[in-house]
C-alpha cells in the first residue's frame, strides 16, 4: 500500500495521461471529463498552448522567491488586475491560501479602523478551505467536526439574504467585511441573486466593511463572465482565485481595491512559493487562450447545452429536485443521497462527483465541445433515471 495518509476516499482509478476532454486509465480505458480536477483544468488536458509555455518556462526558470522581483509575476498581476478592475494582487499556491490572505487582510483592515475584536460576516453552506481559519469561515458542520477550537470572529448567516445581515448590522460594531461566494460550488451550486450582491456591495459601503467575494471555483470564465460577481455589474473590495487560473498548474490570488489597497505592507504577508515564474506563465496563458478562444461565451452556451438535455432527458421523472446553473457550474439535485453515482458514472466512462449528498456537480473543461456535452447528457441521464427507480 502507498504511504499516502488516509485523507482521501479515492476512486480505485489512476490515469495516465489526458488529452482535450478526455482521461485514459492504465488500462487505455478512456473517461469523458465532467469535472475536470474540480473545475481546475480549465483548458482540459494536454493543450498546446499550455504544454508549450510550461515546458519552455520550466527550460528557463521554475523559482526564485520572492525575495527578488519576479517578471511574470508582475505580468500575471497586471493583467488579471486589468480584467477585474482591480488594484493590487498578492499570489499564493491555493485558494484556501487566497482566502486566508482576505482573512488576514480584512482583519488587519478593521484593527486599522479602530476594531479590536474585528468579525467577518460569511454564509451558511459556505466552503472558503481546509486551513483553521477558512475552516472556520466554511459553512459545512461535518467537515469542521473535530477541529475545535475553531477560529472566533466569523459571524454566519443564510446564504442570498440580505435583510439577515442587516440584522447583523444593527447588533454587531465589530463587523469590518463580509465574505461569500457568488456561486456556491462544494455547498450544492447555489446561486446569489444579482439583486443580492447589488444590495451587499450597497451595504459594505454605507457601513465601512470589505466587500470580499471568494470566486475560487465560480471565477476565470466559468459563468460566461471573467468573474461571477460581474454578472451583477459590481467591483469588490477583496476577491480570491485559485483553481482554474492555472490550469493544472497550483496558483492561487487574493486581489484588493478601494478600501482594501495598500493595507498590506511588507511583512504582514507572504509565500515561499507564491508567484513563481512558471505557476504565473500557466496563469498568463489560461488567460490568454480563454480570451483568444471565447471559451467564455462556450462556457454560456455549453451550460445552456448540458442543463437543456439533462431537463429534457429527466423532465417528470420522481426524485429529481432542480436542475441548475451558471455557465460551466453545474448541479442536479435529487431528493435523496446520491454519491453512488459517482461509481455508476465511472463504470460508463464519465468523470462526475456528488457534493452536498444529494447534488450531481458537473464542472466539464471550457474548451469542451458540443457534441462531448450532448454525450455527456447521454451517459448521466440514464444512470440518473434508473437510480431513482430503485
Amino acid at each position: 500500500m502507498p504511504h499516502l495518509m488516509n485523507t482521501y476516499g479515492r476512486l480505485p482509478i489512476a490515469f495516465t495521461h489526458g488529452e482535450g476532454c478526455r482521461l485514459f486509465d492504465e488500462q487505455g480505458n478512456a473517461y469523458l471529463d465532467g469535472l475536470s480536477g474540480i473545475a481546475v483544468n480549465t483548458l482540459g488536458h494536454n493543450h498546446p498552448q499550455l504544454v508549450a509555455a510550461l515546458s519552455k518556462q520550466v527550460g528557463r526558470l521554475i523559482h526564485t522567491s520572492n525575495l527578488y522581483r519576479i517578471r511574470e509575476a508582475e505580468e500575471a498581476s497586471d493583467r488579471l488586475a486589468s480584467i477585474a478592475n482591480m488594484d493590487e494582487v498578492f499570489f499564493c499556491n491555493s485558494g484556501c491560501e487566497a482566502n486566508e490572505a482576505a482573512i488576514k487582510l480584512a482583519r488587519l483592515y478593521g484593527h486599522q479602523q479602530g476594531v479590536d475584536q474585528p468579525a467577518i460576516i460569511v454564509m451558511e453552506q459556505a466552503f472558503h478551505g481546509r486551513t483553521l481559519a477558512t475552516l472556520s469561515a466554511t459553512g459545512n458542520r461535518k467537515a469542521q467536526a473535530g477541529f475545535e477550537p475553531l477560529v472566533s470572529g466569523f459571524i454566519r448567516v443564510p446564504f442570498d439574504d440580505l435583510p439577515a445581515i442587516e440584522q447583523v448590522a444593527l447588533n454587531n460594531p465589530n463587523v469590518v467585511a463580509v465574505l461569500f461566494e457568488p456561486v456556491q460550488g462544494e455547498g450544492g451550486i447555489h446561486i446569489a441573486h444579482l439583486d443580492f450582491m447589488r444590495s451587499l456591495r450597497a451595504l459594505c459601503t454605507e457601513k465601512n466593511w470589505l466587500f470580499m467575494v471568494d470566486e475560487v471555483q465560480c471565477g476565470l470564465g466559468r459563468t460566461g463572465k471573467w468573474f461571477a460577481h460581474q454578472h451583477a455589474d459590481i467591483l469588490p473590495d477583496v476577491m480570491t482565485l485559485a483553481k482554474g487560473l492555472g490550469s493544472g498548474v497550483p496558483i492561487g490570488a487574493c486581489l484588493a481595491a478601494g478600501a482594501a489597497r495598500g493595507i498590506f505592507k511588507p511583512g504582514n504577508h507572504g509565500s515561499t512559493f507564491g508567484g513563481n515564474p512558471l505557476a504565473c506563465t500557466a496563469a498568463l496563458t489560461t488567460l490568454k487562450v480563454i480570451e483568444t478562444d471565447d471559451l467564455m461565451t462556450r462556457a454560456v452556451d455549453l451550460g445552456a447545452l448540458i442543463c437543456e438535455g439533462l431537463r429534457h432527458a429527466l423532465a417528470g421523472v420522481q426524485g429529481l429536485v432542480d436542475v441548475r446553473n451558471s455557465g460551466l457550474l453545474i448541479g442536479i439535485e435529487l431528493d435523496r443521497p446520491c454519491g453512488d453515482l459517482v461509481k455508476r458514472a465511472l463504470a460508463k466512462g464519465l468523470l462526475v462527483n456528488v457534493t452536498a449528498e444529494k447534488v450531481v456537480r458537473l464542472l466539464p473543461p471550457l474548451v469542451m465541445s458540443d457534441a462531448e456535452g450532448s454525450e455527456l447528457v447521454a451517459i448521466l441521464a440514464p444512470l440518473i433515471q434508473q437510480f431513482l427507480k430503485e
